[in-house]
């Protein structure tokens, strides 16, 4: 008897498994006969409007087969609106399950339509939807590009519609997205704020949650983690309203990363639990790497290393699949701190690296992107704000000038007169520095010309013919009429060659020479990259040098004398000029000289400071003096000084 009413029971459920099959049955086909009358109606109608179409289509947008036979038969009965429509339906859905090629090849099509058929509407959500794409690609160039290819155009209409208004709100919200990536919280949320206030006026309840979220992640990275969580709750609000799975997926995420922050991992684990079922649901393989992450972070904090370690490697394959470079970089940086955290110090060392690698490749392309595009986007927004203000202050000039031309003729007359004087005053500044540059160079001559120098040749020479040295008077007398002459033609000239510079040298060295029974050695070394005969030089810019050299460093020394001159080029604007001596020092002449009753003051170097710094002003760089003591084991062995003349010409003339 039993057997016999568990055997009718059965018949009973079969029977009505039957039944709701072949209602359901009956149920989807209704529908699509449904969805087959709408598509005829729209295409026999024609209806070009997005707005409109969006009404007709709303509810099954979603659905990836009806919106590919909405592509067929618009193609097929050349309704370009339609086709556009779905095309951009279809790409959507190819993002949300984080299939990225299939969604750009879709929105590409969508762009190429609505281009074809000049529908503003259509052109704008195709380039919107492009950048989103991308966007969630960590494409931020291109993100970057199309989203401001809408945002101009939209906001190039004069009348914008009710869906061009709502293409701005995603524009800004998708600029505020790209400032987010690149860490400038605060003018991401100017963004959003502005995107908001355009989605609460239209009332649209999707671009609320949308903003919201964004705002709250804003709020987030800022570290004010209970203004985020406000946000977060009042976006999963308005996801619930227009019962969106997707954005529940991400509230839920969200709202659980924040009670991660706040270390409340007990609230937290139901939360991304729930986010990664619904995740899984939808097949959004960006939120399902995401829930893994933050699902693995509870773990790790909670020191469940094996399990947190399990769901990091399925974030990363998901990451590494789909070209989710946020996801990947997050993936690396958790599996370092796990590593680290179990002593396996190598491979936390070998996450991390490619945690910096990856985070700093993609930080260079976003900076390179912000500098090149979107400072230039919105600095050119203030121009055209300061262009208005300035036609504005125009106007007003114009008034005034109309009212009291007096003023003005008189206004124009004192700033000739400020024109006039400004010119004499400048005149007189280049006057006083070339009466500058000419008494420069007097005593720069007065200098060379030394009385003491002349005497003393003289002197020496005198001494060859008393002793009927013959041969050697008419030699120095013939160096010392030559450099006499040198000096006096060098005086002329504000500038020389190098090789006529050491040429003089050369003179005044053995001159020089004839009162140290030419017991010093004289060199002069030249590097084969510098051509002596085309640089140039302040004239007679080495003889102080040189004098020092001779008289404060080897004039008491008894042998071994030497002064050594080496030329280098020091780069391609300068070259070096170091003149070496083996004499007592600094410091020790400095002592002798003190010890002197009678002491002359020199002023030869300062005068040729003053020389190679009016000399330097016509060159890109300036010149360069050292001078260097030189020790061995503590004992002075000589002074070295460095001279660095520029010799790269400026493009600037000096007037």
């Amino acid at each position: 008897m039993n057997s016999f009413k568990h055997i009718l029971s059965l018949k009973k459920f079969i029977g009505f498994i039957i039944f709701f099959v072949c209602t359901s049955n009956i149920y989807a086909q209704e529908q699509i006969a449904d969805f087959y009358k709408r598509v005829d109606s729209v295409i026999a109608l024609n209806i070009k409007d997005l707005t409109s179409l969006d009404s007709v289509f709303l509810t099954t947008k979603k659905d990836t087969i009806k919106m590919s036979y909405l592509v067929h038969k618009s193609a097929k009965t050349d309704y370009l609106e339609g086709e556009c429509y779905a095309l951009n339906a279809l790409g959507t859905s190819f993002r949300n399950i984080s299939h990225y090629d299939e969604a750009i090849s879709m929105h590409e099509r969508a762009l190429r339509i609505s281009r074809e058929i000049e529908n503003l509407e259509m052109e704008v959500l195709s380039l919107n939807m492009l950048g989103v794409v991308y966007r969630r690609m960590d494409a931020i160039r291109s993100a970057l590009d199309y989203h401001k290819d809408a945002l101009d155009l939209a906001e190039a209409e004069a009348s914008p519609s009710l869906e061009i208004e709502r293409s701005i709100a995603v524009s800004q919200n998708s600029m505020g997205n790209i400032y987010l990536a690149l860490k400038q919280y605060d003018l991401a949320l100017e963004q959003f704020h502005k995107s908001l206030k355009i989605e609460t006026r239209l009332n649209n309840q999707l671009g609320l949650a949308i903003n919201n979220h964004n705002i709250g992640y804003a709020k987030e990275k800022k570290g004010q983690l209970n203004e985020a969580l406000e946000h977060y709750q009042l976006s999963l609000r308005y996801n619930n309203e227009i019962d969106s799975d997707i954005g529940r997926v991400i509230c839920y995420n969200s709202i659980g990363k924040i009670y991660i922050l706040q270390d409340d991992y007990q609230t937290a684990l139901p939360i991304i639990n729930q986010a990664l079922e619904k995740a899984i649901e939808v097949n959004d393989q960006y939120y399902i790497a995401t829930s893994y992450l933050n699902l693995s972070l509870i773990q790790l904090r909670k020191n469940q290393y094996d399990v947190s370690k399990e769901n990091l490697n399925k974030a990363l394959s998901i990451a590494k699949n789909y070209n989710l470079k946020s996801s990947e970089i997050e993936a690396y940086n958790y599996l370092s701190e796990l590593h680290e955290k179990t002593g396996d110090v190598s491979t936390a060392l070998s996450y991390y690296k490619d945690y910096i690698k990856l985070e700093e490749t993609l930080t260079s392309e976003r900076n390179l992107q912000y500098v090149n595009d979107l400072i230039i986007k919105y600095e050119s927004e203030k121009k055209n704000n300061q262009i208005k203000e300035l036609a504005s202050e125009n106007e007003i000039v114009k008034l005034k000038l109309a009212q009291n031309k007096k003023t003005l003729l008189l206004s124009l007359l004192g700033g000739f007169l400020i024109v006039i004087i400004l010119f004499v005053l400048h005149r007189q500044r280049q006057l006083r520095n070339e009466k500058r540059i000419v008494t420069l160079e007097q005593e720069m001559l007065r200098n060379q010309m030394n009385p003491h120098f002349i005497f003393n040749s003289l002197n020496s020479i005198k001494l060859y013919i008393i002793n009927n040295e013959k041969e050697n008077a008419v030699y120095y007398l013939n160096k010392f009429s030559k450099l006499i002459r040198k000096i006096l033609v060098a005086s002329t000239e504000k500038e020389i060659s190098l090789e006529g510079e050491l040429e003089t040298m050369a003179l005044y060295m053995n001159i020089e020479n004839i009162r140290f029974s030419n017991g010093i050695n004289y060199h002069v070394n030249i590097d084969p990259n510098v051509n002596t005969s085309t640089v140039k030089v302040p004239s007679l810019i080495l003889q102080p040098f040189l004098e020092n050299a001779i008289w404060h460093g080897l004039s008491t020394k008894s042998d071994n004398k030497e002064i050594t001159i080496d030329i280098k080029k020091a780069n391609h604007s300068h070259i070096t000029i170091s003149i070496t001596d083996n004499g007592i020092g600094r410091k020790a002449s400095q002592k002798i000289k003190n010890e002197k009753k009678l002491k002359r003051q020199s002023v030869g170097i300062e005068i040729t400071k003053a020389r190679l710094e009016n000399f330097s002003k016509n060159f890109n760089d300036d010149y360069a003096l050292d001078i260097i003591d030189l020790f061995e084991a503590g004992t002075p062995t000589g002074t070295k000084v460095v001279l660095s003349i520029p010799i790269k010409q400026s493009s600037l003339k000096i007037a």
